[in-house]
């Protein structure tokens, strides 16, 4: 199936590793032009040497709105315009141990939402005058399955509101041809699991191996998905093909075992 991507201007946020890197090599994949965006430039240049096609760099911080808006007409300038935007930039969940509510920080929670919720708005409405002039865009924003379970308060938060600003942007901007989707994956195979299951194999007391039996039972799949097979789901999503889907969260963890979703 053509996708229809070839062409497209794309800006990918984290793009420097994991989630956002997957996307960017994807899209280019497609034909896409793609400008990778995270906050280093050393790893934005090793990013965008492994990202097969056309690509510009640009060092950002999202949780700044000057810098945001410097980027998004760095790109406009360069390329005339943006057809898709895919916010990755966040910190992956399941990083650190959750602390109980009583030892719950204020900075903790806010925190977590300047950069994935502020953030992701921010971006948004960098963006938002390009692809309304052009009467055409698409949105994907990374969430996460948290937003479907507790257990960790800011996690919680920050997904489900993830899910909420996409919902928001889909109404406002549909009439101007211009789409938006969440996706949330759950615990993705990416370069940081390595050491996730070192620290935690470390922690309980038992083999890595372990761990990572534990963490496939998570799922319906009975294995971790990747970030390549979470990118496709991007792609798709921010292609042309998948115009009947718009405001909706996609769930792209390989399933969760015992539950529905309607």
């Amino acid at each position: 199936m053509d996708l229809g991507l070839a062409g497209a201007r794309a800006i990918v946020s984290g793009a420097s590793r994991g989630i956002g890197l997957a996307c960017a090599r994807t899209l280019a994949a497609e034909g896409a032009s793609v400008a990778l965006v995270a906050r280093s430039a050393d790893d934005l240049a090793t990013a965008a040497a492994s990202v097969d096609g056309t690509t510009l760099t640009a060092v950002a911080d999202t949780t700044d709105d000057a810098a945001v808006r410097a980027m998004v007409a760095r790109v406009v300038g360069e390329w005339g315009g943006v057809d898709v935007l895919v916010n990755a930039a966040a910190r992956p969940a399941g990083g650190g141990p959750i602390p109980p509510l009583t030892e719950l920080s204020d900075d903790a929670v806010t925190s977590e939402f300047d950069t994935k919720v502020m953030g992701y708005l921010r971006t948004a409405r960098a963006v938002a005058p390009s692809m309304i002039a052009q009467g055409a865009g698409h949105i994907v924003n990374i969430s996460g399955l948290n937003a479907r379970r507790t257990g960790s308060i800011a996690g919680t938060i920050r997904n489900v509101a993830v899910a909420a600003l996409t919902a928001n942007l889909a109404d406002e901007l549909g009439p101007h041809g211009v789409r938006a989707t969440c996706v949330h994956p759950g615990m993705t195979e990416t370069e940081r699991i390595p050491q996730l299951l070192a620290d935690q194999a470390a922690a309980r007391g038992v083999s890595e191996d372990e761990v990572r039996s534990g963490l496939a039972a998570s799922t319906s799949l009975k294995r971790l998905i990747t970030a390549e097979e979470v990118a496709d789901v991007v792609t798709f999503l921010a292609s042309p093909r998948s115009v009947a889907v718009n405001g909706d969260s996609i769930g792209a963890g390989g399933g969760q075992p015992g539950v529905v979703h309607y």
